[in-house]
């Protein structure tokens, strides 16, 4: 499981003075990017390939408040990917300092072609990249089914 840390500052609180939504997928975001640096995918190396990422979904899940002050860890694992890597299943959880887990978030992510802007493809080397990230324990293969279950489909104004 890969963590990162952070302090929550003045500008993160909302109206409410407890950590604002954006906020929570503003660390989130680092937080994967901060993994994919580390694991030898940086932003860089994304557009040299001509991809970038993206989230197709992301769902939060909010259980205690996070405060000024208090000082959080978000991690993440990949739980799934299907066997091309062109999707991704992550999980992300934030924890404070005593360890109490405060909120969930399940997230498909992706990668876009910037020229095209469609999904796009990985390369056979990025391809060996993400494969061999570390993997959470119920890591599975990911079929069709388990990225389009919600069913969920654009409904335009007409």
């Amino acid at each position: 499981m890969y963590f990162k840390s952070f302090e929550i500052r003045w500008g993160d609180l909302d109206a409410n003075g407890h950590l604002g939504n954006a906020d929570y997928i503003a660390f989130m975001s680092h937080t994967r990017m901060s993994f994919f640096t580390e694991q030898g995918l940086s932003l860089e190396n994304m557009r040299e390939s001509g991809l970038g990422p993206i989230a197709l979904y992301e769902h939060v899940y909010y259980f205690k408040e996070i405060n000024i002050s208090d000082e959080i860890r978000v991690s993440l694992e990949i739980v799934g990917f299907t066997t091309d890597t062109q999707f991704i299943k992550m999980e992300h959880n934030f924890y404070n300092q005593h360890g109490q887990n405060l909120a969930f978030s399940e997230i498909l992510f992706s990668w876009i072609d910037l020229k095209t802007r469609k999904l796009g493809r990985l390369s056979p080397d990025l391809q060996r990249k993400i494969m061999s990230f570390p993997k959470a324990a119920r890591f599975k293969i990911l079929e069709k089914s388990d990225i389009r279950k919600s069913g969920m489909r654009p409904r335009d104004l007409s």
